[in-house]
């Protein structure tokens, strides 16, 4: 009797133990991924803040080219199609960290925004007396600056989501993660023609 006993009570510490460590092991996982995943969203909405930031600039800019430059109506109409389609996929449900239709999509918006501010600034070249506009010389600044925020801040994005999805993927992880569904991140891609600080040379 005491044998049995003995052996029974061996058979449920052992029970627990491994009950315990199973636990500690998925509650472990199951926190550093949703604190990894945090961090994700937490980047991207730094890297739609930078986006935001720039959509906010461009009506000045814009209006202080217009004050020297009025005939570069073709220019103008360029920058404002621009900005109202990526208007609208600044700030996005967050599902767009998982579609990578949608980060294409958005992608596109940006970079069709950037190539518009380009062909913007480039107009200048051709009015000396714009570019040595104070406000204008300040709102580039501001821009470029913000361009150099963009991409710092997209690179920032992508390592915390390429170490997010390194960790899901990665065994146990990678079980726990298809039991609470975390689902890896999309990356963003740097088209060919990749936003990069617009450039005017004085």
């Amino acid at each position: 009797m005491k044998t049995k006993t003995r052996n029974l009570l061996i058979g449920i510490a052992i029970a627990v133990f491994v009950i315990f460590s199973a636990y500690s092991c998925v509650s472990g996982s199951y926190n550093k991924m949703i604190d990894l995943e945090e961090q994700v969203s937490a980047q991207w909405a730094q890297v739609e803040n930078q986006y935001q930031r720039r959509y906010d600039l461009i009506p000045n800019l814009v209006s202080t080219v217009k004050g020297y430059a009025k005939q570069e109506s073709e220019v103008y109409t360029q920058v404002a199609e621009a900005r109202s389609k990526a208007g609208g996929v600044i700030t996005i449900d967050e599902s767009i960290l998982e579609d990578e239709q949608k980060m294409q999509q958005f992608q596109r918006a940006q970079d069709s925004l950037g190539g518009a501010l380009q062909r913007l600034l480039s107009v200048t070249e051709n009015y000396p007396e714009l570019k040595s506009n104070q406000n204008f010389l300040a709102l580039q600044d501001q821009l470029e600056g913000t361009e150099n925020r963009i991409s710092v801040e997209r690179k920032k994005y992508n390592d915390i989501a390429r170490n997010y999805n390194t960790t899901i993927r990665r065994f146990p992880n990678a079980m726990i993660a298809g039991m609470f569904g975390f689902k890896s991140k999309v990356y963003f891609q740097a088209s060919s023609d990749a936003q990069s600080a617009p450039k005017v040379e004085f």
